[in-house]
């Protein structure tokens, strides 16, 4: 019963503003626009001032996130998977800044810090064709062509590839 109200009354607005619409001439139509964008606007301003706290929390962010794109051509979300990368090499002691702690980054690679390194569950059976595409995906981002510093983080990312491949086969 409320629907038909409700759609009662949008019918009876759309008639009204039809009809308004076409008596009109187009002077007083194209002030009346402007008239009502700058009063959406400042009801928005309003709006944002007030609720931007919630408009521009973590869920939103994070929504809107994969659409922002940086000037080298990939995602906020893409530098964030990276990030992500980085941190489990500094975790394990893989990949470091620091040119003292050389031993760490020696070792070799385990099999589950390959997968990780890889973007790959180590619980599950991968293809060869699954890790060469995930592997493909990572060294679009740090080949040492694209930027010469992360050369160390390549090879360790070559490596990582190359353990996974010999446990699947």
């Amino acid at each position: 019963m409320n629907i038909f109200f409700i759609t009662l009354i949008i019918f009876v607005v759309v008639y009204v503003l039809l009809t308004w619409f076409a008596r009109i001439s187009a002077k007083k139509i194209s002030r009346f626009i402007r008239i009502l964008i700058i009063f959406s606007a400042i009801v928005l301003a309003v709006i944002m001032a007030y609720a931007g706290r919630y408009i521009f929390s973590l869920p939103f962010v994070l929504a809107i996130l994969p659409l922002i794109k940086t000037k080298a051509g990939i995602s906020l979300f893409q530098l964030l998977r990276l990030w992500g990368l980085f941190r489990v090499l500094r975790n394990s002691g893989r990949f470091n800044f620091n040119t003292f702690n050389q031993t760490a980054n020696k070792q070799s690679i385990s099999l589950e810090e390959a997968y990780r390194i890889l973007n790959l569950k180590p619980g599950i059976k991968y293809s060869k064709d699954q890790v060469m595409k995930s592997y493909k995906s990572i060294m679009k981002k740090i080949h040492p062509d694209v930027s010469p510093e992360l050369s160390r983080l390549a090879s360790i990312v070559n490596e990582a590839k190359e353990i996974v491949i010999k446990n699947i086969s």
